[in-house]
């Protein structure tokens, strides 16, 4: 990997691909949708410049994030008028699991076509595709549609979102140029490590982690805390939590979040901070994708180009990590079963929507 961390501050960045670098913390948009709460659009935007000030210039969105492209898009009208550095954007083509034995070119173009319209912009920096069920409809020569789009100059690089090491697989030796797999990986989930990331390394395919912080799970907040029985408030908590039982339950989360407290005390940081710096130093990763509404945790994301985990942090996590392996199978297996408490929270036809 070829990273380097800017002498006039501290972002570690990473070259994705020939051209393109990117900071090593990117800002998840899942949050600007609505689903966590009210969002102050008008605070969101302003905090936007915060972020880019900084060195943190990069954000992830989707098609299906209810307004965010539009949010993402006016952002940088505003900064193009202003003649100040634009936000890079990764977004996603994600078509609706009912429609997957449909999806032809021209779906391909107006979805494209649309996002290219919400963002303002001539060229998408980075598309990130998803396919529900693999065994519906033909996700290899959708990619392919997606890459002649790229040839055309309509996307500027391609990425996929959730797929497994033999899928992804197919596509690079179909030919399609993935510079990048959005996969969940945390201390909680490792799945990613079996398979996908050796894969990654073989082919330069770049992992972007979301899931990093277990949707706020892996922080002060749940330390020493009775595990919930109550609405958890979000379909991301109520996500993670399901992660957490495949981890070992709830006693040996808290037993990785007081060792994760032990070190983070060490260092002066926070849990959130140690957990994202564990992810970014894993083989074939380049980035973690932490997701936040406003700007009030900026200087936590720094935080974590200046912590260097040693040999006496890993000797901590390592007994634990062992004895609690977390979720089996590939990348996103378990939520692919539509039957199980993974699969059956998912939301499968947003774009319709």
């Amino acid at each position: 990997m070829n990273i380097t961390s800017p002498a006039t501050h501290t972002v570690e960045t990473i070259e994705l691909t020939r051209g393109y670098r990117i900071p090593r913390i990117i800002r998840g948009g899942w949050q600007l949708a609505g689903d966590h709460g009210e969002v102050n659009r008008e605070r969101a935007l302003t905090d936007m410049a915060a972020f880019v000030a900084v060195g943190l210039n990069t954000v992830d969105g989707a098609d299906i994030y209810t307004g965010v492209e539009a949010m993402y898009g006016e952002f940088n009208a505003r900064q193009r008028v202003a003649n100040t550095s634009r936000l890079q954007v990764h977004t996603k083509f994600v078509p609706d699991y009912g429609d997957l034995a449909h999806v032809d070119e021209a779906y391909v173009r107006r979805i494209v076509t649309r996002s290219l319209q919400r963002l303002q912009v001539e060229q998408l920096d980075l598309v990130q595709f998803h396919w529900w069920d693999y065994q519906t409809g033909d996700f290899v020569a959708v990619a392919q549609t997606l890459n002649t789009l790229r040839k055309e100059g309509l996307i500027a690089h391609l990425g996929g979102t959730n797929f497994d090491t033999a899928s992804t697989q197919a596509m690079l030796q179909a030919d399609v140029p993935l510079v990048s797999m959005q996969v969940q990986y945390s201390l909680l989930d490792r799945r990613p490590a079996h398979t996908l990331a050796g894969l990654g390394a073989r082919h330069g395919m770049h992992l972007l982690c979301y899931g990093t912080l277990a949707g706020g799970f892996l922080s002060e907040r749940w330390l020493n805390q009775s595990e919930p029985n109550t609405d958890l408030g979000n379909r991301s908590l109520v996500k993670y939590k399901l992660i957490i039982e495949e981890f070992g339950g709830w006693a040996a989360f808290q037993t990785l979040l007081r060792a994760l407290k032990s070190i983070a005390d060490r260092h002066g940081v926070s849990i959130s901070t140690v957990a994202t710096r564990w992810v970014l130093d894993q083989p074939a990763v380049a980035a973690a994708i932490v997701g936040a509404r406003y700007g009030d945790h900026i200087g936590d994301a720094l935080n974590v180009f200046t912590l260097k985990l040693d040999s006496a942090d890993h000797a901590l996590l390592g007994p634990i990590l062992a004895t609690s392996p977390g979720p089996g199978g590939d990348t996103y297996s378990l939520e692919r079963d539509k039957t199980g408490p993974h699969g059956r929270i998912m939301k499968y036809d947003l774009n319709k929507t």
